[in-house]
This record gives C-alpha cells, structure tokens and sequence, in this order.
C-alpha cells in the first residue's frame, strides 16, 4: 500500500522509508509523568507474525485483483485509535479478501462490474488515514474488496480562465499542491493528514484544511465530480452556482463510500500567493482568547488560519518546543494564538494593520506579536507523536465539535470535564485540552486532545479509550454540538448521526444510499448501519 510513491508504515503514521519518529523530549516527558503517571511499555506485533494472522482468501482469482496476504494486512486498518491498538497487538480480525489498484476508470468500472456480478462488499480506499473507521472491513457473508484510488493521481483537466483543475481522486495533498504549482495555482486545503490523504476521501469526508479560513473547507473548494457507482455513472457539473433545486454536490459531499467511488474532482483554485507567514500572540486568559477570535471572525479579518490553544495545551505546546526563542513570552495560564496571513503583499499589510489594531483593544502591543516559524515548519508532524508515546505506554486520540459562539467556552470546559472523569472508576487520569482552530463568524470548532496511560495490556487501552470517547460524545451530544466537524462518521461516531439529523434526516439518507446501492454492497457500516432495501437482484 502507497501513500504517493511512498510505502505506508503497517501498523502507525507515516512512509516506511521516513525517519523513525522522534523520542520525546524529556521536558514533556516529566510533563506527562508529573500529570498523569508513568507508562508502560507494552510489547508489539511483527509485521511477519501479522501475516501470518491474515486468514484465508474468499476471493476468485481475476487481474486486477491482489489477494496477497501482505497487500490486505496493510489495507485492513485506518488510523483511528483502536486501529493503532489493533495493529500493535495484532488484534486485527477482520480483513480485506481483494486489494485492487485501478489505473484508469475503466478499469474501475470492471471492478465494479465484478462486485455486482459477485454480489461484493467494496471499501473505497484514499490515503488510509481515516480516524474513525471509514476504511475497516467489517464482518460479512460477502467477500470483501478494497478499492485503492492512489494509482489514479493526476491532473486531467485545466480551466485557466475560470480557476477551474480536475483532479483524479487519488491524488494526495503534496501531490496535488506540486501540480498546481506547476501552473501557478494553489488549492489550500491542508488537513492534519494533508500528507498522506487524498482528494476523494476529502470531499467523501467533508473535511477541512488548517487555512480553511481563508480558501474555506473542501465544500466551498468542491466545484463538481464524476463518481462510478453500482447503479451506473453520475456526472455533477461545475457551475458556479444554480438554483436548479437540489444540489448533487450535497449528495456526495460526507457520503463516505455508501453511495460510489469518486473517480476525479473539480476544484475552484486560487492563484499562488505572493507572501505567507505565521506569527503568535499571547493573551492573558481563554476568554480573552475566544473573545479576540470571535472578534477576528466577525470582522472578516481575511486572515488564512487563526488556532486559539487554551492554557493546557499552550503549556503541553512549551513542553514539546520548550527551547524555542518565540515561546519565552508566554506565561502560565496564557494562551497562545498563531495565525496566518496569506496573498499579495497590500493585503498583508492591510490584514496586518487590521489585526493590530484589533490587538490593541485586547492590550497587545505590535511589539508582542512575532513570527512563529515553528509552527509552519511543523505542522504536519503532530500524528508522528502518538507512536513515540505508545512506545513509552500512552495513548492519545482527539475528539473535535463545532458550536456557536454563544456556547463555544461552556461546550470546550464539559467536554474536557467529561473525558477528564472517565477513567476515575479506575483512578486513572487524562491529560486533556482544547484549541479553536477553524472560525466563523457563527462559531467554531472545538479540537481536544487526550492522553491516557494504556495499563498492562492493549484490551485495556481499547476499554480505556472506550470510555473516554463515550464520555465525550455524550458530553458533545448533550452540548448541541457536531458529531464530528471534520473528520466524519465512519464506525466510531455512527451512534450518534441520528441525535443530530433526526429520524427524517437519516430515512433520507438511507434513502439516497439505497438508490444507488440498492443490496448494501458499498462500505457497509459506515455512516449508516447496515439496511439493505430488498429488490427482485437481492
């Protein structure tokens, strides 16, 4: 399995031929024993010992199909939390029967083909970086196929004049942004996983980019798509806008495999920018800190990103970067903001001087912001923790909401009070905290980060994580936030999309699914439980 032209790491983040993640410093070291205790080291699972736990093949033999035990272990996880544990330990179950690598669409719809003839389970597959379970076969009667787009990754269309690329679906984020560049666009979207992940999982995902400030989610970048699916091809055109009733856009956007494979996207570009840079401020309290982003999002401030770290996460953030010159202003209980300014140099300097004069209101001098070149240099690097410190016996996962302003600090303090008590039948604690990393002038998103100690054997890191993430969906839940702002539903939050959509909403999505997939075949379990609408074919 590849991530571009580079091979996966089997059971954790990144390519194989990447360093070897870094060790800890010892700062966050004694930060994270001094917090919540010391871990301990649990031993892990070779990748040939994991081989040999693939179980048999159901799938017949055809040509563009990898039966291999190899291939269907390193598509058999994503990179949620109790996929990381499954991986380690080998605790994996479930796998793929077939791996394919289509490298052109007709080759996809012979796969397709295939599946209906075979009456298949098909798992599209992006970059295999999902974190709640998009990508995980699931138990079932039918054998499974993995459809990996990552063969399918370039460029195929160009309108200059209307700002208009298509992308093939399996191009991943440098990928695309290198093309681009090539014929001086930039498309902007830069999630966690931007590395690795691919433009049909982001569209299939509604995911959103750590500038979606400025050039805006994968929604407002989706101009149209071509998707192949069981029931026949759907092509949706890229207008600039139309109020010819429902929009097909809406029908793909967060389908997460149910409906079809996405086989190329349009997108709406910008031309590459002539400046960017990231600068820092320290303000003196979280409240100040939502008031001052709430501020900036009012006003329309066009900055390209803005993230608020509360005073937990602004000190775990020293204790990973504690010898950096541009941290030596923060001081405890401060939080931190690091935002980005993005595009021609008047517009720097004119969002520059709008931004000070909006720090003065709150009593920050011109003086006390600086570059933070830290943070640009390593933004992608955070996933690459969790490896170092399972090593060391910690785990650690995110949850993530969006609420309106009106209640952005209570829903942050519950959920964090939540995740925080959901270990304490065992007496264990969890380091938790929060940013605001994508406003809007309604409200924002709510980030959290946990680490917990995963105990004397993996069944009880995965109860552990368990708890934790029940206590904070509920917690979400009960607070009128998003499921999910950003990463989707999958497996992992599939219990809670009817608490927000209602049993309407999800009747009409079920709806949907069936018509294209009327036997259930495509990514069962994922989105919507299994339903499947009986036909004369099933």
């Amino acid at each position: 399995m590849t991530w571009g032209s580079f091979m996966r790491r089997w059971n954790g983040w990144g390519s194989e031929d990447a360093p070897v993640p870094e060790a800890l410093s010892q700062q966050l070291l004694q930060f994270l024993e001094a917090t919540i205790g010391a871990g301990s080291t649990l031993p892990k699972i070779t990748l040939t010992e994991a081989i040999n736990r693939v179980s048999e093949t159901r799938m017949m033999e055809h040509p563009l199909l990898d039966t291999t035990p190899e291939t269907r272990l390193r598509h058999a996880r994503g990179q949620s939390l109790p996929d990381w544990l499954a991986m380690r330990s080998g605790n994996i179950r479930v796998f793929p029967d077939a791996v394919a690598k289509p490298k052109t669409v007709e080759e996809l719809r012979e796969l397709l083909r295939e599946a209906h003839k075979k009456n298949l389970c098909v798992i599209p597959y992006g970059g295999g970086t999902s974190v709640v379970g998009h990508i995980n076969p699931v138990a079932n009667e039918r054998p499974i196929l993995t459809i990996n787009m990552g063969c399918m990754d370039r460029v195929i269309a160009v309108d200059r004049e209307s700002q208009l690329i298509t992308i093939e679906a399996g191009a991943t984020g440098p990928r695309i942004e290198k093309q681009l560049a090539n014929l001086g666009f930039r498309l902007g979207h830069y999630p966690q996983s931007w590395e690795y992940s691919t433009i049909g999982g982001w569209v299939a995902s509604r995911s959103s980019g750590q500038q979606s400030l400025g050039y805006g989610r994968i929604e407002q970048l989706f101009a149209g798509a071509r998707v192949e699916t069981l029931s026949g091809h759907l092509e949706i055109p890229s207008l600039p806008a139309s109020a010819a009733g429902l929009d097909m856009r809406e029908v793909i956007l967060g389908s997460e495999g149910r409906i079809g494979i996405i086989t190329d996207v349009t997108v709406r570009v910008s031309q590459e920018p002539e400046l960017e840079y990231f600068e820092t401020l320290g303000l003196p309290s979280w409240e100040i800190g939502v008031a001052f982003s709430r501020d900036v999002a009012q006003q329309r401030i066009p900055l390209s990103m803005l993230r608020l770290s509360n005073p937990l996460e602004t000190a775990s953030y020293i204790a990973m970067n504690g010898d950096s010159r541009s941290l030596s202003k923060i001081a405890i209980g401060n939080v931190l903001i690091t935002y980005g300014i993005t595009g021609s140099n008047d517009h720097c300097l004119s969002t520059r001087g709008r931004l000070e004069e909006l720090a003065k209101k709150y009593g920050i001098s011109p003086s006390d912001i600086y570059r933070n070149d830290e943070w640009a240099s390593g933004r992608f690097k955070t996933p690459h923790f969790r490896d170092s410190l399972g090593d060391l016996g910690y785990a650690a996962d995110t949850m993530e909401t969006a609420v309106n302003w009106s209640r952005v600090k209570e829903t942050a303090q519950r959920i964090e009070k939540a995740i925080s008590e959901a270990l304490s039948d065992e007496r264990e604690k969890v380091l938790v905290y929060s940013h605001l990393s994508h406003i809007y002038p309604q409200g924002s998103s709510i980030y959290t980060t946990y680490i917990f100690r995963m105990g004397d054997s993996y069944e009880c890191a995965l109860c552990r994580w368990q708890k934790i993430k029940k206590a904070g969906a509920h917690e979400t839940t009960a607070c009128g936030g998003t499921i999910s702002h950003q990463h989707g539903v999958g497996m992992d939050h599939i219990d809670y999309l009817p608490m927000e959509k209602g049993d309407l909403g999800i009747a009409a999505i079920r709806t949907l699914c069936n018509l294209y997939d009327p036997r259930g075949q495509m990514n069962p379990n994922k989105l919507l439980t299994s339903h499947v609408t009986k036909t004369k074919e099933s």
